[in-house]
Parts: C-alpha cells; sequence; structure tokens
C-alpha cells in the first residue's frame, strides 16, 4: 500500500481492483480544476481492511477512498461514524477522512443513480413503478433510493424470499412485491391499463450482462409502454439488455450515467470542490477508449 503521490490524494479499494475506473474518472477531473492532488486504486484484500484504514487514519494526505465490492459492509467496524443515506442502506462506497482523523463513511451511489433520473422526477406523476432485477449489493442502495421518490417496486431476485427481506428492511412502509427472477425470461401476455401520466422504470440491477457474466434473461414484453430501461452494468457500457430495450422501442439509461454520478458526489467529499461537469462528454469518450 506505498503511496507515490507526497500531496494530498484518495483512492478507490477492492479486491480486485485493477478495473476501476475512478482512477481515470477523478483524475480527468483534477487535471481540469488544476487541483495538485493525486487519485489511485489500492488492492486491499479484506482481512487488511482494518490495518489498511488504521494506517491512513493517522495519514493527513489522505482525503478519504472510495470502496468497491466486497467491501461495503467490511469497512464499517473500523469507521467512526456512517451518515446517512449509507447506515439506512447498510452499505458505505465513500469513507472521508476528516482533518482530526475521524474516519466517516457515506454512500454516493444512491444519490449516482437517481442523477440521470432528476429531470423526470422532477414532473408529477400519477404513478410511480421499478421493477428492481437483482438483489445484491447494488439494489440495496436502488431500492433505497427509489422507495424515496415515491416508487411502487417490484423487487426480483433468484430467490424471492431475499427479495422479500430486503424490501421489508429497506423499504418497510411501502407496498412492493418480491418476485422470482426468471418470471421475467420468459414472455407474457399481461394487458397493461393505460399508463399516460405514470412512470415505469426497468432496472438491472445486477451483474448479468458484465463483461464475463451470462446476459440478464428479460422479455420486454413485462415492460409497461414507455417505460424507462436502466442498466447499472459499466463495461460493456452498451449491453444487450440496453440494446433489446431499444429494440422493443423503450428509453434507455446506461451504467456510465450512474457511475459518474456517484463519483462526482464523492469527488467533492475529498477534494472540497464540485466535480467540472460541463466536460461529461469528453470523459465519457474517455472511458471508452
Amino acid at each position: 500500500m506505498t503511496v507515490p503521490f507526497s500531496g494530498p490524494y484518495a483512492e478507490v479499494i477492492g479486491d480486485p481492483i485493477a478495473q476501476s475506473k475512478s482512477p481515470a474518472i477523478h483524475g480527468f477531473w483534477l487535471e481540469k480544476l488544476g487541483i495538485a492532488a493525486d487519485y489511485h486504486a489500492t488492492l486491499v484484500k479484506p482481512d487488511g481492511i482494518g490495518d489498511y484504514l488504521a494506517s491512513r487514519r493517522t495519514d493527513p494526505a489522505w482525503r478519504g477512498c472510495n470502496v468497491t465490492m466486497p467491501h461495503k459492509q467490511l469497512v464499517q467496524p473500523s469507521l467512526d461514524a456512517i451518515e446517512e443515506p449509507a447506515a439506512a442502506i447498510g452499505a458505505v462506497n465513500t469513507i472521508r477522512r476528516d482533518g482530526d482523523g475521524v474516519l466517516t463513511g457515506h454512500n454516493t451511489d444512491a444519490a449516482g443513480f437517481l442523477e440521470p433520473l432528476r429531470p423526470l422526477l422532477a414532473r408529477q406523476h400519477y404513478f410511480r413503478m421499478a421493477r428492481i432485477l437483482g438483489t445484491g449489493g447494488a439494489a440495496r442502495a436502488i431500492v433505497t433510493a427509489l422507495a424515496g421518490e415515491g416508487f411502487t417496486l417490484v423487487l426480483a431476485g433468484r430467490d424471492p424470499k431475499k427479495a422479500r427481506a430486503l424490501l421489508d428492511e429497506l423499504a418497510p412502509d411501502g407496498e412492493h412485491h418480491a418476485a422470482d427472477l426468471a418470471h421475467f425470461a420468459s414472455p407474457t401476455d399481461f394487458a397493461f391499463d393505460d399508463r399516460e401520466g405514470c412512470c415505469d422504470l426497468i432496472v438491472n440491477a445486477s451483474p448479468l450482462g458484465m463483461r464475463g457474466q451470462p446476459p440478464l434473461a428479460f422479455d420486454w414484453s413485462h415492460a409497461p409502454p414507455r417505460s424507462i430501461a436502466y442498466d447499472i452494468v459499466t463495461d460493456p457500457v452498451e449491453t444487450e439488455f440496453l440494446k433489446n430495450a431499444r429494440a422493443a422501442g423503450f428509453a434507455t439509461i446506461d451504467g456510465r450515467a450512474m457511475l459518474i454520478g456517484q463519483a462526482a458526489e464523492a469527488f467533492e467529499l475529498f477534494f472540497g470542490q464540485p466535480a467540472p461537469r460541463e466536460h461529461d462528454a469528453d470523459l465519457r469518450a474517455l472511458l471508452t477508449r
């Protein structure tokens, strides 16, 4: 865990970590703003998290770190405080070191997920429903975020009991529904009612469709008219899920939107300045190289 930079720095930790796009994103913003700081990736094994955070706590140059799976739960016992919505979600993806060495856990995934939806959510809707596919760590942030925006949720997983338990934990006050992921793989002849004035989302919150993973089996007859398909997978950015959604006539949002949105929240926590989002098009081009 040698730090090659003598000035202020932040980093992303995980196991594995080499595939992370975070150094490219934060490095791009640091350069655009002319901030003399560094951001890099550091491999930290699960059994080394306690020692890692203990050493960083005493380093005044360390501004904090982003945390990838499988560490989002493992880091929590080593922190001094956990802010909302991280406490409600039960996952920390960003740690900030304050000047006195206090380590505070944050979760920027929920805000990052919602960011590309903000123009849509600013409108009034008669009804909002989201079908969320997957029950892993990312789904926790997405369930919490969408429940807070007034969505009725259908959470689908390989184990519907796990989906039900997650809904009961994170969104106990809503009339939400758990389903078997396999239910959405086959066509349906369900006749949707009039969805004018409604907001419907279909969200892939699973790693299915990621490079090296099998595709997500979803039949688009399950999507109400005018639904928006949102895939959080970032590699590849153009997934079969999104291709099939567009072929069926639905609007889409790709995983880079959430990736950049959550990174921007963390960047301001680390470096005290908003990310220069006017350069998003250039950043996206950089990430596709």
